[in-house]
C-alpha cells in the first residue's frame, strides 16, 4: 500500500513537473495546468504587436476570456513590442501553519512556469504564473531597474453574461456587495476581491503579497463591457532597482472550492515572527457598540465588561475610542495618558478574572517613529494584549510602507493587531501571524445592512482573510437577521479575533445565545461549504477539534433548508439552536453520517447555529 501511494506521489509530481508544452517550442501561447480537476492558465503573445494575454480555463470551459497583462515603467513599456526568451518551470510545494482562518495547518502544492521577455531597448519582463487545484495566479518581475510604475495594463475579461458579485471601490473597503452582470455592471471602480460566475465555474479575483514595495488596486468597469481592468492606487510607484508585484489571484472553481481556498496566504512570504507563543485567538466583548463613548472613558463600565466576559469564559474585552481622550473634548488626546490612564488598573482587575484587555488606537497616535516608541512598549509594559488600529483608510504605498513598519513594531512588543478602516489580509496573516482579523468589510456598525449583502460575505470578503464584522449585535433595530441567524454568523464569519457586539442585557435576554457563544470557538481546523449561493443563503461548518460548528442563514423569504452532512462519520449528536415563537430555542437531532441530512426549516431573513459531536450512549449535550 505504501508503495502505492509513493508511485502515485512520484505519478502526480513528473506530471505537474512536465511542461504543458515543450519549452523549445516556437513562441505564441503556452498552456500551465495544475493538479488534475484544477484551473488551467493559458498566456499568450502577439507576434505582430508584442503583446501578452492571460485566459484561465477549467475543465474545458472558460473561467477568464484572454485580458491583457503588461506594465509601464518610467523607463520600459513593458506592454507591448515584448519578444520571448525562455521558459522554466518548477515545483512549489509548501507546509505552514496559521495562527488564525479557515484551516490552521496548510499544505500547499502549485506548478510555477516563469516566462521571460524582452521589450525595447532589451528591458526584461518575467511573467511568473502559479497554477494550484483551486485557482492561478501571475505577477510581474522586473528583474532590472526601469524606475517608477506608471500602470499595469492588466485587465480581467469575462463572459458578457456572468454573473457579478460586486462592491463599489471605497478607500476603506466599506462598500456592500451587489449583484449585476459582468458587461451590464454600471461604469464604476469596483473593490477587489471581486466574485464571477461563468461556464468554468466560479472565479473570485483578490491579490496576495502586498506591501510598501507596490500600491493597491481597484477593478476600473465601463457598462457595457466584461473587461475589468486594473488600476492603482498612487499614479507613481516609487521603485528603486528589481520590482517584483504582488500577485494577481483567481480564485477557481465551484463555491465550496472558492470559500475553502488559502490560495491567497499559500503565495504570502512565510511567517518573520519566530515566536508566535502569545498570539491567542478568541471571542472578544467588544464595548463599542454595547457602551458607546461613555464606555470608553469609564473605568466602572469596562470593569462590568470584563466581569460579563468571566462569566462567559471569553478571553477578551476590547476597550475603544476615548480611553486616552480628555473628557470634556472628545477627540483630542491627553497629553499625560501615559501617567493618568486607567487602563492599567483595568488590566490587572480582568488579569484576575483570567481575561485580557485590547486598546483602540487612531492610526494618526502611531504614524511617527517617534510616536510608535512611546505607545507601544507602554501598552506592553501595562500588558495590553492587543490593539485595534482605526482610520488608515488608504492602500497608497505611502501608507503600505506604514503597514510594514508597524507590523515588526507591535510584534516585538508581542501585541495582537486589529486593523480598522482598513487594507485587506492579503496574505498579511501568513506573513505577520499576530494579525488576528481586519476590517475591510461593510459589516455590522452600518445601518443599511441586508441579508444578501451577509450571504455574499462568505464567498467574497471572508475569503481572503479574517474579517472583522463585529456581529451580535442583537440590540441593534436596524439589524436585518433574525437572532438564529445573527447567532449564526459567529460561525459562518471567520475573524481570530471575534468582536461580539451586543450589549449585556441583550446577551443575557437570549441565553441559548449565551450558551453557544460560550463554545464556539475563532480558528478553525477545517472549514467546509455544504450549500450557498452569494446573496441567497449560506451553510458553512467549521471543524474544531472532533467538534462541528455550523452557521447557516438566509436571504429572502422563509424555506427549509436541508443539507447533507457528509464530513461525519459514524453517528452524531447534532445541536441546533434556531428561531422559535418564543425567542431562541435548541433542539437536538442524531444523524448517521456520511449520508446523514440535516433539515431546519427557518423564517425570512432566518438561519440557525449548530453544534456536532460524536454520540455515545448517554450524551445530551455538545457543550463543554
Amino acid at each position: 500500500m505504501a508503495l502505492a501511494v509513493r508511485l502515485c506521489a512520484v505519478l502526480i509530481l513528473s506530471l505537474l513537473l512536465t511542461p504543458a508544452v515543450p519549452a523549445q517550442a516556437a513562441p505564441g501561447s503556452w498552456r500551465i495546468s495544475g493538479l488534475p480537476g484544477g484551473p488551467a492558465a493559458e498566456l499568450a503573445l502577439d507576434p505582430s504587436a508584442g503583446t501578452l494575454t492571460f485566459a484561465v480555463t477549467r475543465h474545458g470551459a472558460t473561467v477568464l476570456q484572454p485580458g491583457p497583462l503588461g506594465i509601464v515603467a518610467e523607463r520600459a513599456d513593458l506592454s507591448q513590442g515584448l519578444r520571448f526568451l525562455h521558459r522554466r518551470d518548477r515545483l512549489v510545494t509548501e507546509r505552514y501553519r496559521t495562527a488564525a482562518g479557515k484551516r490552521l495547518d496548510r499544505s500547499a502544492l502549485m506548478r510555477e512556469a516563469t516566462f521571460a521577455f524582452s521589450g525595447a531597448g532589451g528591458a526584461r519582463l518575467d511573467v511568473v504564473v502559479r497554477v494550484a487545484r483551486d485557482g492561478v495566479a501571475y505577477r510581474y518581475r522586473l528583474p532590472g531597474d526601469q524606475g517608477a510604475v506608471l500602470r499595469e495594463t492588466s485587465a480581467f475579461t469575462l463572459p458578457q453574461d456572468a454573473t457579478a458579485w460586486l462592491a463599489r471601490h471605497r478607500r476603506d473597503y466599506e462598500n456592500p456587495f451587489e449583484q449585476h452582470t459582468a458587461a451590464a455592471a454600471p461604469t464604476a471602480d469596483f473593490m477587489v476581491p471581486a466574485l464571477f460566475e461563468t461556464g468554468g465555474g466560479h472565479v473570485l479575483i483578490t491579490e496576495s503579497d502586498l506591501d510598501g514595495r507596490y500600491s493597491g488596486p481597484r477593478l476600473a468597469h465601463e457598462e457595457g463591457s466584461a473587461t475589468y481592468a486594473l488600476r492603482l492606487w498612487d499614479e507613481r510607484v516609487e521603485v528603486s532597482g528589481p520590482l517584483e508585484t504582488p500577485w494577481r489571484v483567481m480564485i477557481a472553481g465551484d463555491l465550496a472550492t472558492v470559500t475553502a481556498s488559502t490560495l491567497a496566504d499559500d503565495l504570502a512570504p512565510d511567517s518573520k515572527v519566530r515566536d508566535t507563543s502569545w498570539i491567542d485567538p478568541g471571542q472578544v466583548l467588544w464595548t463599542w457598540l454595547a457602551g458607546g463613548r461613555e464606555a470608553g472613558q469609564s473605568l466602572a463600565a469596562q470593569q462590568a465588561f470584563v466581569d460579563y466576559a468571566a462569566e462567559r469564559r471569553w478571553p477578551y474585552v476590547a476597550v475603544d475610542a476615548g480611553w486616552y481622550f480628555l473628557r470634556d473634548q472628545w477627540d483630542v488626546t491627553d497629553p499625560d495618558w501615559p501617567a493618568t490612564s486607567w487602563i492599567p488598573q483595568l488590566v490587572e482587575y480582568a488579569r484576575a478574572k483570567g481575561v485580557g484587555i485590547h486598546v483602540w488606537i487612531h492610526f494618526r497616535d502611531l504614524d511617527t517613529p517617534e510616536e510608535r516608541a512611546l505607545w507601544l512598549p507602554t501598552l506592553n509594559r501595562w500588558g495590553v494584549r492587543g490593539v485595534k488600529i482605526d482610520f488608515m483608510d488608504a492602500e497608497s504605498q505611502e501608507r503600505l510602507r506604514w503597514y510594514d513598519e508597524i507590523l515588526p513594531a507591535t510584534a516585538a512588543n508581542r501585541l495582537m493587531v486589529n486593523f480598522h478602516g482598513s487594507t485587506l489580509p492579503k496574505g498579511i496573516q501568513r506573513t505577520w501571524p499576530h494579525v488576528m482579523t481586519m476590517e475591510g468589510v461593510h459589516g455590522g456598525e452600518k445601518r443599511t445592512l441586508t441579508t444578501a449583502h451577509l450571504t455574499t460575505l462568505p464567498f467574497t470578503r471572508n475569503v481572503v482573510g479574517s474579517m472583522d464584522y463585529t456581529p451580535m449585535a442583537f440590540h441593534r433595530p436596524s439589524r436585518p437577521t433574525s437572532d438564529a441567524h445573527e447567532l449564526g454568523l459567529s460561525v459562518s464569519y471567520e475573524s481570530g479575533l471575534q468582536n461580539l457586539a451586543g450589549t449585556v442585557e441583550s446577551y443575557r435576554a437570549r441565553p441559548q445565545a449565551e450558551r453557544f457563544l460560550e463554545q464556539v470557538p475563532t480558528a478553525w481546523d477545517e472549514t467546509r461549504l455544504l450549500s450557498g449561493r452569494p446573496a441567497d443563503h449560506v451553510v458553512l461548518a467549521r471543524r474544531s477539534g472532533d467538534r462541528w460548528f455550523v452557521g447557516a442563514g438566509i436571504s429572502g423569504a422563509a424555506r427549509t433548508l436541508d443539507v447533507p452532512l457528509s464530513m461525519l462519520r459514524g453517528r452524531w449528536l447534532v445541536e441546533v439552536v434556531r428561531d422559535g415563537q418564543d425567542g431562541l430555542v435548541r433542539e437536538s437531532h442524531v444523524v448517521d453520517g456520511p449520508r446523514g441530512r440535516l433539515t431546519v426549516a427557518v423564517p425570512g431573513e432566518g438561519g440557525y447555529a449548530a453544534i456536532a459531536c460524536r454520540w455515545r450512549s448517554g450524551i445530551t449535550t455538545c457543550d463543554r
